[in-house]
Protein backbone atom coordinates (compact mmCIF):
# COMPACT_ATOMS: atom_id res chain seq x y z
CA UNK A 1 0.00 0.00 0.00
CA UNK A 2 2.84 2.36 0.87
CA UNK A 3 4.35 1.82 -2.59
CA UNK A 4 1.75 4.24 -3.99
CA UNK A 5 3.01 7.02 -1.74
CA UNK A 6 6.69 6.16 -2.26
CA UNK A 7 6.28 6.14 -6.04
CA UNK A 8 4.42 9.47 -5.92
CA UNK A 9 7.14 10.98 -3.72
CA UNK A 10 9.84 9.78 -6.12
CA UNK A 11 8.04 11.34 -9.12
CA UNK A 12 7.44 14.60 -7.26
CA UNK A 13 11.11 14.74 -6.26
CA UNK A 14 12.09 14.37 -9.91
CA UNK A 15 9.73 17.22 -10.84
CA UNK A 16 11.41 19.47 -8.25
CA UNK A 17 14.86 18.45 -9.55
CA UNK A 18 13.90 19.37 -13.13
CA UNK A 19 12.49 22.70 -11.89
CA UNK A 20 15.74 23.50 -10.04
CA UNK A 21 17.82 22.52 -13.08
CA UNK A 22 15.72 24.82 -15.29
CA UNK A 23 16.15 27.68 -12.82
CA UNK A 24 19.93 27.57 -13.21
CA UNK A 25 19.47 28.81 -16.77
CA UNK A 26 17.68 31.99 -15.65
CA UNK A 27 20.11 34.91 -15.55
CA UNK A 28 20.58 36.75 -12.29
CA UNK A 29 22.98 39.48 -13.37
CA UNK A 30 25.96 37.46 -12.22
CA UNK A 31 28.02 35.17 -14.41
CA UNK A 32 27.20 31.51 -13.82
CA UNK A 33 28.63 28.54 -15.76
CA UNK A 34 25.17 26.93 -15.69
CA UNK A 35 24.00 29.65 -18.10
CA UNK A 36 25.70 27.61 -20.82
CA UNK A 37 23.84 24.39 -20.02
CA UNK A 38 21.88 23.27 -23.02
CA UNK A 39 24.19 24.93 -25.54
CA UNK A 40 25.73 22.29 -27.76
CA UNK A 41 28.73 22.70 -30.03
CA UNK A 42 29.14 20.88 -33.32
CA UNK A 43 32.34 19.07 -32.30
CA UNK A 44 33.71 16.92 -35.12
CA UNK A 45 30.21 16.29 -36.44
CA UNK A 46 28.41 15.48 -33.20
CA UNK A 47 26.55 17.91 -30.91
CA UNK A 48 28.47 18.13 -27.62
CA UNK A 49 27.70 20.24 -24.52
CA UNK A 50 30.16 23.10 -24.05
CA UNK A 51 31.15 21.95 -20.56
CA UNK A 52 32.46 18.67 -22.03
CA UNK A 53 34.88 20.31 -24.47
CA UNK A 54 35.97 23.37 -22.48
CA UNK A 55 36.59 24.58 -18.95
CA UNK A 56 34.22 27.35 -17.87
CA UNK A 57 35.25 29.76 -15.13
CA UNK A 58 33.79 32.92 -13.63
CA UNK A 59 36.09 35.92 -13.57
CA UNK A 60 35.34 39.00 -11.44
CA UNK A 61 31.70 37.96 -10.97
CA UNK A 62 30.52 39.26 -14.35
CA UNK A 63 32.63 37.45 -16.94
CA UNK A 64 32.57 33.83 -18.06
CA UNK A 65 35.85 32.55 -19.45
CA UNK A 66 35.54 29.52 -21.73
CA UNK A 67 38.82 27.77 -22.44
CA UNK A 68 38.49 24.86 -24.88
CA UNK A 69 40.57 21.74 -24.35
CA UNK A 70 41.09 21.64 -28.12
CA UNK A 71 41.96 25.08 -29.59
CA UNK A 72 40.50 24.01 -32.95
CA UNK A 73 37.02 24.06 -31.41
CA UNK A 74 37.21 27.78 -30.49
CA UNK A 75 35.30 28.95 -33.60
CA UNK A 76 32.68 26.22 -33.15
CA UNK A 77 32.09 27.27 -29.54
CA UNK A 78 31.81 30.91 -30.60
CA UNK A 79 29.30 29.96 -33.32
CA UNK A 80 27.21 27.90 -30.86
CA UNK A 81 27.06 30.82 -28.40
CA UNK A 82 26.08 33.24 -31.17
CA UNK A 83 23.21 31.02 -32.32
CA UNK A 84 21.98 30.31 -28.77
CA UNK A 85 19.30 32.28 -26.93
CA UNK A 86 21.86 33.76 -24.51
CA UNK A 87 22.06 37.09 -26.36
CA UNK A 88 25.61 37.67 -25.08
CA UNK A 89 28.31 38.52 -27.63
CA UNK A 90 31.34 36.23 -27.28
CA UNK A 91 34.77 37.86 -27.37
CA UNK A 92 37.31 35.49 -28.93
CA UNK A 93 40.96 36.38 -28.23
CA UNK A 94 42.42 33.31 -29.95
CA UNK A 95 42.87 31.21 -26.81
CA UNK A 96 39.71 31.75 -24.76
CA UNK A 97 36.21 33.12 -25.23
CA UNK A 98 34.93 35.72 -22.80
CA UNK A 99 31.26 36.40 -22.16
CA UNK A 100 30.50 39.61 -20.29
CA UNK A 101 27.24 39.39 -18.38
CA UNK A 102 25.77 42.90 -18.24
CA UNK A 103 23.99 44.34 -15.23
CA UNK A 104 20.26 43.62 -15.51
CA UNK A 105 17.82 46.51 -15.72
CA UNK A 106 14.84 46.67 -13.37
CA UNK A 107 12.52 45.82 -16.25
CA UNK A 108 14.60 42.79 -17.25
CA UNK A 109 14.72 41.58 -13.65
CA UNK A 110 10.93 41.75 -13.41
CA UNK A 111 10.66 39.84 -16.70
CA UNK A 112 12.92 37.10 -15.36
CA UNK A 113 10.84 36.94 -12.18
CA UNK A 114 7.75 36.37 -14.33
CA UNK A 115 9.62 33.57 -16.12
CA UNK A 116 10.40 32.01 -12.73
CA UNK A 117 6.70 32.25 -11.80
CA UNK A 118 5.77 30.51 -15.04
CA UNK A 119 8.32 27.75 -14.45
CA UNK A 120 7.11 27.32 -10.86
CA UNK A 121 3.51 27.02 -12.05
CA UNK A 122 4.51 24.36 -14.59
CA UNK A 123 6.30 22.42 -11.84
CA UNK A 124 3.23 22.67 -9.59
CA UNK A 125 1.07 21.34 -12.42
CA UNK A 126 3.51 18.43 -12.72
CA UNK A 127 3.17 17.74 -8.99
CA UNK A 128 -0.63 17.86 -9.21
CA UNK A 129 -0.57 15.48 -12.18
CA UNK A 130 1.42 12.99 -10.11
CA UNK A 131 -1.17 13.39 -7.32
CA UNK A 132 -4.04 12.78 -9.75
CA UNK A 133 -2.41 9.70 -11.25
CA UNK A 134 -1.60 8.27 -7.81
CA UNK A 135 -5.12 8.93 -6.54
CA UNK A 136 -6.57 7.21 -9.61
CA UNK A 137 -4.33 4.18 -9.01
CA UNK A 138 -5.38 4.01 -5.35
CA UNK A 139 -9.09 4.25 -6.23
CA UNK A 140 -8.83 1.61 -8.96
CA UNK A 141 -7.09 -0.92 -6.70
CA UNK A 142 -10.00 -2.95 -5.29
CA UNK A 143 -7.72 -4.85 -2.88
CA UNK A 144 -7.30 -1.77 -0.68
CA UNK A 145 -9.87 -1.43 2.12
CA UNK A 146 -11.89 1.81 2.08
CA UNK A 147 -10.38 3.33 5.27
CA UNK A 148 -6.85 2.52 4.09
CA UNK A 149 -7.69 4.07 0.74
CA UNK A 150 -8.85 7.29 2.45
CA UNK A 151 -5.67 7.37 4.56
CA UNK A 152 -3.52 6.91 1.45
CA UNK A 153 -5.38 9.67 -0.39
CA UNK A 154 -4.81 12.01 2.56
CA UNK A 155 -1.12 11.04 2.68
CA UNK A 156 -0.75 11.78 -1.04
CA UNK A 157 -2.47 15.16 -0.55
CA UNK A 158 -0.11 16.03 2.34
CA UNK A 159 2.84 15.02 0.16
CA UNK A 160 1.52 17.20 -2.68
CA UNK A 161 1.11 20.19 -0.35
CA UNK A 162 4.67 19.84 0.96
CA UNK A 163 6.17 19.63 -2.54
CA UNK A 164 4.17 22.62 -3.79
CA UNK A 165 5.39 24.59 -0.76
CA UNK A 166 8.95 23.52 -1.59
CA UNK A 167 8.59 24.76 -5.18
CA UNK A 168 7.21 28.10 -3.95
CA UNK A 169 10.17 28.52 -1.57
CA UNK A 170 12.69 27.72 -4.30
CA UNK A 171 10.99 30.16 -6.69
CA UNK A 172 10.89 32.89 -4.03
CA UNK A 173 14.62 32.43 -3.32
CA UNK A 174 15.45 32.62 -7.06
CA UNK A 175 13.36 35.78 -7.45
CA UNK A 176 15.14 37.35 -4.49
CA UNK A 177 18.47 36.47 -6.12
CA UNK A 178 17.32 38.02 -9.42
CA UNK A 179 16.13 41.25 -7.77
CA UNK A 180 19.35 41.62 -5.72
CA UNK A 181 21.64 44.16 -7.34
Amino acid sequence: MEEFVLLAEEKMEKTVDVFEKNLTKVRTGRANPNMLDGIEVDYYGSPTPINQIASINVQEGRTLVIKPYDRNSLKDIERAINTSDLHLPPLNDGTVIRLSVPQLTEETRKGYCKDVDKMAEEAKVGIRNVRRDTNDSIKKDKTIPEDTSKDLLKEVQDLTDSFIKKIEEIAKAKQKEIMTI
